[in-house]
């Protein structure tokens, strides 16, 4: 698939929009524009129970309110001792104004006394047009959440996140992440489609 220009990517989050366009690279249309352009503009709440319908409020959304092809994505941690949890909520899971060390310092919490880790980061994004077509792919990342934050890159959960070589998400170089990622694996297959 090519991707439209101009495109809007559907977010304010600077991480989630700095891997977006390190993992697009040479696909990257040459006019792209983000949510940060767009201060006036309020994107609808993420109300859906699960990633792709969270994907496709904001993309369609953004489409049709701003007139522009949008890329929208929503991703998350699921940790298999709690049940998928936090999941679609993962940004949301300390609460409404929860920040990332809040989040971590919870899922941290409710993990004490687990050994059992084992989790997987999960995204899924949607090109919505203004004339109502989408298209969307899923991806995901296997590893496993650890004891303690290490690392100073990345964002979100990633300083928790164990890839199976033992290293966080947040101790990779970026590069590196923007290769094997969830996000990545979700891009890669809507490109591909």
């Amino acid at each position: 698939m090519k991707i439209p220009s101009p495109l809007l990517i559907a977010t304010r989050n600077r991480g989630k929009l700095r891997e977006i366009l390190a993992i697009l690279g040479p696909s990257a249309p040459r006019e792209i524009r983000s949510l940060l352009d767009y201060p006036e503009y309020v994107p609808p709440p993420e109300s859906a129970p699960d990633y792709a319908g969270n994907a496709r409020l904001k993309a369609r959304d953004a489409a049709a309110t701003l007139g522009l092809p949008a890329l929208a994505d929503d991703s998350g941690l699921e940790v298999d001792a709690l049940g998928g949890a936090p999941g679609p909520r993962s940004a949301r899971f300390a609460g409404e104004d929860g920040d990332d060390d809040a989040n971590n310092e919870l899922l941290l919490s409710e993990l004490r006394g687990c050994e059992v880790r084992t989790a997987r980061f999960r995204s899924v994004v949607v090109l919505a047009w203004p004339d109502g077509r989408e298209a969307w792919a899923e991806g995901t990342c296997e590893g496993s959440v650890g004891f303690e934050p290490r690392g100073l890159g990345g964002f979100g959960y990633d300083p928790l996140f164990l890839l199976p070589d033992g290293r966080t998400m947040a101790e990779i170089p970026e590069d590196e992440k923007n290769r094997i990622s969830h996000r990545a694996a979700a891009l890669g297959a809507l490109l591909g489609s």
